[in-house]
């Protein structure tokens, strides 16, 4: 149990940087073999993958700012910080953090509007997991 939580930390911290990933096959894969870590698997695949996109966060924070009219960066100019709980959407999700920490925006809001979003997105993947009951199906 202890490698596969491990390697789906791995893939859920990996997922949330510029890296593909796939944190929710994996999530589903783990509740199919370990049906009783739900709570477990939420709690630190959340908290892998917010830590995935502050690295994202954090990669461009420290660099100087410049001028840059991308559309990502314009949302992120436009609602701020909230618009962060959106980015565990695919691809432009990822740009999300990159644009904020381009921005100097809060890192303390930053880290929880992402970690919402996130949460948000593993339990949703979690209740329909055990609303379709995946693990009568085979």
């Amino acid at each position: 149990m202890y490698t596969a939580l491990i390697s789906l930390l791995i893939s859920g911290f990996l997922s949330a940087t510029l890296l593909p990933g796939t944190s929710e096959a994996g999530l589903v894969l783990f509740l199919y073999n370990f049906p009783d870590s739900w709570f477990v698997v939420l709690i630190l695949l959340t908290i892998s993958n917010t830590l995935g996109s502050m690295t994202s966060f954090f990669m461009t924070y420290f660099i100087p700012k410049k001028s840059f009219s991308g559309k990502i960066e314009s949302l992120v100019k436009k609602y701020g910080t909230p618009l962060l709980f959106f980015s565990f959407l695919p691809i432009a999700g990822d740009a999300l953090p990159l644009a904020a920490g381009w921005l100097k925006l809060s890192k303390f809001k930053t880290c929880m509007f992402i970690a919402a979003g996130k949460l948000f997105r593993y339990a949703f993947i979690i209740f329909m997991f055990y609303k379709i009951n995946i693990t009568k199906i085979s």
